[in-house]
């Protein structure tokens, strides 16, 4: 008998809880930080998308940081990510489902839309964004974090990044 098992929306106690688990190769956590692009960017344009989109990421899940870097003569260096950070591309096609998929799941996201190449400031981004419906964003790139296999199940027909 086969069973099929749905993926309850993401309530950021999953996050709380996050553990690392040891593996052959290092630690494992059981979340996971994925970024889709539209596979017609630019090279230009995949980089800042993928800079600005994990930018939010880091800021509304606090848990996904590290701990600060230090050389070995003692210069201190800012903390990262403490996983890495997939990156997926897919046509607009897939990143409207994923999109949809990511919101119904209830997932931490970011979102970057083609209008925002045409703004130069942070107050124009987000008025940019906010003057769309969802249904209609122009989706260039989305951003997602949770636990691996919601990630995996929204961002569902995308491949990896060349």
């Amino acid at each position: 008998m086969q069973r099929t098992y749905k993926t309850l929306p993401y309530d950021g106690r999953q996050a709380a809880a996050m553990t690392d688990e040891p593996t052959r190769s290092g630690i494992r956590s059981e979340t996971k930080i994925a970024v889709l692009l539209r596979a017609d960017l630019e090279p230009w344009q995949r980089l800042n998308v993928t800079a600005f989109l994990v930018s939010g990421l880091g800021t509304a899940v606090p848990e996904v940081i590290g701990e600060p870097y230090e050389d070995a003569d003692g210069v201190g260096y800012l903390p990262m990510f403490r996983q890495p950070v997939l990156v997926l591309e897919g046509a607009a096609e897939t990143l409207r489902a994923a999109h949809a998929r990511v919101l119904s799941r209830a997932l931490p996201r970011a979102v970057f839309t083609s209008d925002l190449f045409g703004t130069g400031n942070d107050r124009d981004n987000r008025a940019a964004v906010r003057a769309v419906p969802t249904g209609e964003l122009d989706l260039v790139g989305l951003a997602v974090h949770g636990p691996r296999n919601a990630v995996d199940k929204a961002l569902k027909g995308s491949r990896m990044h060349p």
